[in-house]
C-alpha cells in the first residue's frame, strides 16, 4: 500500500480551491453544518483565515488520503475546526465541528 504524501502547504492549497471553485461539502458535512447551525459563510471565513492545526490531522486509509484540520473563528466569535480534504478532482470538505458545544 502506498501512502499519500501530506500537503505541505496546506492554507495555499485551500485558498486556491476556494479561489477557483473547486470543492464541494460532503453529505456528513451538510448534515452537519444544518445541525449545529453553522453557514457555508462562516465555513470559508475559518478556512480563509484559521489556521492548520497539524496535530489534528489524521490519514484515513479507507479513503488513502490526509484529511486536515483548520481552526479559526468567526466574525461572530464562534471557534470552529473545518476538517477538509483533497482527491483528484479538488477540496473536500469533510465535517465542521463547533468547538465551544
Amino acid at each position: 500500500m502506498v501512502k499519500i504524501l501530506k500537503i505541505k502547504k496546506l492554507i495555499a492549497a485551500i485558498n486556491k480551491s476556494l479561489d477557483s471553485g473547486d470543492y464541494i461539502y460532503t453529505g456528513h458535512a451538510n448534515a452537519r453544518l444544518q445541525q449545529r447551525e453553522v453557514t457555508r459563510q462562516e465555513v470559508k471565513q475559518v478556512l480563509r483565515s484559521g489556521f492548520h492545526e497539524k496535530k489534528k490531522d489524521k490519514y484515513d486509509p479507507a479513503y488513502e488520503s490526509w484529511n486536515y484540520s483548520v481552526k479559526g473563528t468567526t466574525i461572530d466569535n464562534r471557534n470552529l475546526r473545518v476538517i477538509v480534504s483533497f482527491d483528484e478532482y479538488g477540496m473536500l470538505i469533510i465535517t465542521v465541528i463547533d468547538i465551544n458545544k
